[in-house]
């Protein structure tokens, strides 16, 4: 992989976890690193972890919560003041959501915080990102997915699993319709595998992935978004889903070009920014 110096990376749940590895990785490596967390707290000792792989340079840093869509328009509105070039838009915010939580703007939480809320931001930095990159962290649980796109309300839950591998899903088919509707944009989603982190904190899941002995660290789990943010874009699949830094055969449902058509019109829809 290559030096990164003069690239602008804007990474989404940069605060903890892959999100913050990656961060660490890219700015040792001499990005310019654009952090966004939800959590202030968590944010902060991000900046000093980065701040110090950058060689005592501080990182910007945007509190924003995905679950309100109004703070995805706030954080547009200081990156397009800071920045006329992004190079690289890592959407790698989400988690598992326990039960049947519905946000404020009315959708599924768990299709809110891991696809909706990075597709809105993608599309209001679309101008930014021209030349550039999108990443979605995607999971090998896309796999037990059911994605309804006519349902992203989540009237028809069908479980927190399902229902985080329909979101997943969604990664997957955003980045491959990204491809073919932005052929300017490098798009690609990525498998992390299972790691260490804060994922699925409050049911349990993150306390498991700490100690079960198989389970990758944030650094492993990272490698392969960095790996697709340094690669040249020439030895990359545009609209690809990647795992241990090889391009990778979702299921058939994922890779079905007509869902993902399907998907991002009702995104659209979702995030009130009608057809494009």
């Amino acid at each position: 992989m290559g030096d990164l110096t003069g690239r602008t990376v804007v990474i989404t749940g940069a605060s903890s976890g892959i999100g913050l590895a990656a961060a660490v990785e890219m700015a040792r490596r001499g990005a310019h690193v654009v952090l966004v967390g939800r959590n202030a707290e968590r944010l902060t000792a991000a900046v000093d972890s980065v701040r110090a792989a950058a060689g005592g340079r501080t990182p910007p840093a945007y509190r924003s919560d995905f679950a309100r869509l109004d703070d995805v328009h706030v954080l547009v509105d200081h990156l397009r003041q800071r920045y006329q070039r992004i190079d690289v838009l890592a959407n790698n915010a989400g988690g598992v959501v326990p039960g049947h939580t519905v946000t404020e703007d009315g959708f599924d939480a768990t299709i809110q915080s891991n696809h909706l809320a990075g597709f809105l931001l993608s599309h209001l930095l679309r101008e930014q990102l021209r030349n550039g990159r999108i990443i979605n962290t995607a999971s090998g649980a896309h796999a037990i997915g059911a994605l309804d796109p006519a349902d992203l309300r989540g009237a028809r839950r069908t479980g927190l699993w399902k229902s985080y591998g329909s979101a997943k899903q969604a990664n997957i088919l955003f980045a491959a319709e990204a491809a073919r509707r932005w052929p300017d944009i490098m798009s690609a989603s990525y498998h992390p595998g299972f790691v260490r982190s804060r994922f699925g904190a409050g049911i349990g899941i993150s306390l498991a992935s700490r100690i079960t002995p198989f389970a990758k660290t944030p650094e492993q789990g990272a490698d392969t978004l960095v790996w697709l943010v340094a690669t040249p874009a020439v030895q990359l699949t545009s609209g690809g889903y990647y795992e241990k830094r090889k391009l990778s055969q979702p299921t058939a449902k994922t890779a079905d070009p007509q869902l993902a058509a399907q998907l991002w019109d009702a995104s659209l829809n979702a995030v009130g920014l009608g057809r494009s």
